[in-house]
């Protein structure tokens, strides 16, 4: 529990993070492709080294990683406090995407750990608690934008983070005592190739790179979208903390919908659900209405994430969940980067609102493809 709530205090400074340095980069007057850059940059890092840094954690355990992970994330909005500029929302955006990587790889290596149902009810409140986090975020750098500045927003989500370095300081102990997984030598020299020739975990990255792809979409199109309508930023931050708002209600319910239905039908529901809002979602310029757009995409969208973090955890060989972790986050950013820079160059042709209808397509494509459940993998 005290896991959890670390990760939502790094997770209110990266969530809000994200609106702060797109509206920020608006208010300068940057084009729809530079702040489509700034926000690939997030990620850029967390794709070459999530795969090594949970190797790393699978050696030396999860303390020093989330040490790190919270003291880049409260540098990362000191500089855009204090600096600005594109270098300095630039340097903003590579330490907060470093930083969330490694509070995230080693938390989820924590978590895991344990029977299958410890795991699904760890993963459920990790999540809850990220939405937590995820609806205060966008609020919280909306209304400072609004009422103080720009800089005094960077400040304010610098303090989560803060307190996340002084929790793992008075409970450094008990972090410690939990070692790394035992690998043995030859398990220690596998390939990351070893973990995609699996099936079940092949099928279960791709679907996850389909879904996040949704997440971001609705978070690089809303800002520029709510600031071409003429939306303030306190509205942009609520339409976003109403996502954020729909992953937290749906998560309440998930342990027990688990116990009524596969993983994998919430998954597949999940990747329906989101096509129809976002064929609708562009056609709505009301704040209130895209509000409730947003509330019923986050509950259709994170009704899906613990599921799948913990069939790949079970698709898994066992020593390497770190690791794994490591490349469904590598995944996770490879979508990242390369979906801002696609649609800062589309929506800068054809504009922002049709960006919703072109992923929608590509959910429907995948939702088809991978219709069928993953055959469950059993390591000896």
């Amino acid at each position: 529990m005290k896991l959890c709530v670390l990760g939502s205090a790094n997770s209110i400074a990266l969530s809000g993070s994200r609106v702060t340095v797109s509206l920020t980069a608006l208010n300068q007057q940057f084009s729809t492709l530079t702040v489509g850059l700034l926000l690939a940059v997030f990620s850029f890092l967390p794709l070459l080294l999530a795969v090594p840094s949970g190797r790393w954690i699978d050696r030396i355990g999860a303390y020093r990683p989330l040490l790190l992970g919270s003291g880049l994330l409260c540098l990362g909005m000191l500089v855009s406090g204090v600096l600005s500029g594109p270098w300095a929302l630039l340097a903003t955006a590579s330490m907060m995407g470093l930083g969330g990587m490694l509070q995230q790889v080693a938390s989820q290596s924590v978590l895991g750990r344990g029977d299958p149902t410890d795991r699904l009810r760890n993963y459920s409140w990790s999540a809850l608690s990220q939405s937590s986090a995820a609806a205060c975020g966008p609020a919280l750098a909306g209304l400072m934008i609004d009422h103080a500045g720009f800089s005094q927003a960077f400040l304010l989500l610098a303090l989560p983070p803060l307190g996340a370095i002084w929790m793992l300081h008075r409970g450094q102990r008990a972090l410690k005592t939990v070692a790394p997984p035992r690998v043995s030598a030859p398990a220690a020299r596998h390939r990351i190739a070893d973990l995609l020739m699996v099936p079940s975990l092949r099928q279960l990255l791709a679907v996850t790179i389909i879904l996040t792809g949704a997440w971001d979409t609705h978070m690089f199109a809303v800002p520029i979208f709510g600031n071409e309508i003429g939306l303030s930023a306190t509205r942009i931050g609520a339409i976003l903390s109403s996502f954020a708002a729909g992953t937290f209600a749906i998560r309440l319910v998930v342990p027990f919908l688990h116990n009524h239905v596969h993983p994998w039908t919430l998954t597949r529901a999940a990747m329906l659900l989101t096509v129809f809002n976002f064929l609708a979602y562009p056609l709505f310029t009301g704040g209130y209405v895209l509000m409730g757009m947003s509330f019923l995409l986050g509950l259709a969208l994170g009704a899906s994430q613990p599921g799948v973090m913990a069939m790949i955890y079970q698709a898994t060989p066992p020593g390497r969940q770190a690791e794994a972790a490591g490349l469904r986050l590598a995944c996770v950013n490879c979508s990242q980067v390369s979906l801002p820079l696609l649609f800062g160059l589309l929506g800068s042709a054809i504009g922002v609102g049709p960006l919703f209808w072109v992923y929608a397509v590509c959910l429907a494509i995948g939702s088809w493809k991978y219709r069928r459940p993953p055959v469950e993998t059993r390591h000896g």
